[in-house]
């Protein structure tokens, strides 16, 4: 093929490319405009409010645009009754050992330990010791935002 078509072509797949590359950003620009900009949060824990929910039951949150942070403080013997929420959920134990009741299995999760829960799945758990939690939920919870999780609330 002589120098020039190929250069020809060369020209065309570039031209091409920019302009779907100019489109996707038309595109991306317009979603991002449709969609609030998520906000740029720093956030230390001693500024949050803890919640008393019960005797044994405090929280802190922070919510972002798809994602929530808990800090959760269970003392001993504290139970959080079963439940199921569409939030899929990660609890990462900073300090002491909760004991999940979880999909027909008893799990006990220790400081520097995970438990991933998935979306609808029925758990309860039970703090073995003063406890420390981080729950992260995605989507955020909207039943704690709105304070409307009563299975919390009360004398436990």
């Amino acid at each position: 093929m002589p120098t020039s078509k190929k250069k020809s072509k060369s020209r065309d797949r570039s031209k091409a490319q920019t302009n779907a590359a100019v489109r996707s950003r038309e595109v991306k620009h317009a979603v991002n405009e449709s969609v609030p900009k998520a906000a740029l949060q720093y956030i230390p824990w001693h500024m949050v409010p803890l919640e008393d929910l019960n005797p044994l039951l405090q929280r802190q949150f922070v919510v972002g645009q798809e994602i929530m942070l808990a800090r959760v403080l269970l003392k001993k013997g504290c139970i959080v009754p079963l439940h199921s929420h569409h939030n899929e959920q990660l609890t990462y134990i900073v300090e002491g050992a909760l004991k999940f009741f979880i999909d027909g299995k008893e799990i006990t999760v220790h400081a520097g330990e995970v438990l991933c829960i998935p979306s609808n799945m029925p758990h309860k758990a039970e703090a073995l010791e003063d406890t420390v939690d981080l729950d992260v939920f995605t989507p955020p919870r909207a039943d704690w935002i709105n304070k409307t999780d009563q299975y919390l609330r009360g004398e436990k």
